[in-house]
């Protein structure tokens, strides 16, 4: 029994494979939401294990899923406050540590 969020055509690439899928869709934002966080979760999880790329796109994917779905903007936007943020603090490609804060 899986019960998890899976990607669109997996059902299909199970039938190719002669297996039967049993599946049910969410039909209400809220459990949509709560699985899709869940599988951030776990695709954040199955990249800090393996450092694979892969990986990588797969957060990506719920990534865009959440974006599209449950905030109901383009990816784009979401693009835009990233550099927003990039330009006002900075990005991680300097790895800067900070050890603590000094108060004078």
């Amino acid at each position: 029994m899986y019960n998890k969020l899976v990607r669109d055509r997996i059902p299909e690439i199970i039938e190719k494979d002669g297996k039967k899928p049993v599946i049910s869709r969410i039909r209400d934002k809220k459990t949509l939401k709560e699985m899709l966080v869940s599988k951030l979760k776990e695709e954040v999880e199955e990249y800090c294990l393996s450092l694979e790329l892969t990986e990588l796109a797969d957060i990506l994917e719920v990534i865009r899923a959440l974006v599209h779905n449950i905030h109901n903007i383009k990816f784009s936007d979401v693009e835009k406050l990233r550099e927003e943020k990039e330009r006002e603090r900075g990005g991680f490609n300097e790895g800067i540590i900070l050890e603590k804060v000094v108060d004078d």
